[in-house]
């Protein structure tokens, strides 16, 4: 008899993905993985995994119900190349779209629109509120995702930690989420959730069983909502030391990191 039908949502910028200044590459040179390079942008390689990673992301594809779950927006996405089968499903802008072969399912995304104005502070407000308070010396670029969240792109060694604890208690009382990633600075809108949209998946496809990872706060919803999860040794859970029940934080960090993950995720599919 068939096992359980098996739904993976993984997040992808450094859980399976690495951009070359997150690969921690710690070996000597002569011991480096192979790598592949799964993304380009403007004509330029982006995003790396190892070959073996990308082997086994292949296989999972074919014995799993596999499910790209990243805060990048559509067209952000579209620029990566993944190996194995072309996913059915794909979560975007952080659960604000679920793409079903490639397309933006018009009624989920205005389910999550609709809660948004029910349940939090406005874009307008938010974004109203970083840019007056934000200085040109440390900030790049200012981005607003989807029409959904906003993003900054920063100079972390610029950035007063100070400004950041006190953007996040502000975003707390209004109902949103603050979250740095490596040079970007993330204000979501609490509602706005990978979970929910994982849980959309699991129920059209039947899944009876859910695995996730992810290495960021914007992942922290996810991970407590699959019956089983994993975590890099690095980024903002890690540096917090955050966990859950069935949530197990692994000792590898950079491109290695996404390597394991794939294996302990094959683990349990087989």
């Amino acid at each position: 008899m068939p096992g359980p039908q098996v739904l993976v949502a993984s997040d992808l910028d450094r859980t399976l993905i690495y951009s070359a200044a997150a690969l921690a590459l710690t070996m000597p040179d002569a011991r480096a993985p192979r790598l592949l390079t799964v993304e380009v942008h403007e004509s330029k390689p982006l995003s790396y995994m190892t070959e073996t990673a990308s082997r086994l992301l292949a296989e999972l594809g074919e014995a799993a119900v596999f499910v790209p779950t990243t805060t990048r927006t559509r067209k952000q996405y579209q620029r990566i190349n993944l190996p194995g089968p072309e996913p059915k499903y794909a979560i975007c802008a952080n659960g604000g779209h679920l793409l079903v072969d490639g397309v933006s399912d018009v009624a989920w995304h205005e389910r999550v629109t609709a809660r948004l104005a029910d349940e939090c502070a406005s874009l307008d407000e938010v974004r109203g509120h970083m840019e007056a308070t934000t200085d040109p010396a440390w900030v790049r670029k200012h981005r607003v995702a989807e029409d959904l969240f906003v993003y900054l792109v920063v100079e972390r060694e610029l950035l007063p930690e100070e400004w950041v604890k006190e953007l996040a208690v502000w975003a707390e009382n209004r109902g949103w989420t603050v979250s740095l990633q490596g040079r970007k600075l993330y204000a979501v809108p609490k509602p706005l959730t990978k979970s929910a949209a994982m849980r959309e998946v699991a129920r059209r496809t039947g899944a009876e069983l859910t695995l996730a990872a992810g290495d960021s706060l914007l992942d922290a919803d996810l991970l407590l909502a699959a019956d089983r999860a994993w975590r890099p040794g690095h980024g903002e859970l890690a540096e917090a030391e955050w966990s859950g029940p069935e949530v197990r934080a692994l000792p590898e960090r950079g491109v290695l990191a996404g390597e394991r993950i794939l294996r302990e995720f094959l683990r349990v599919v087989r």
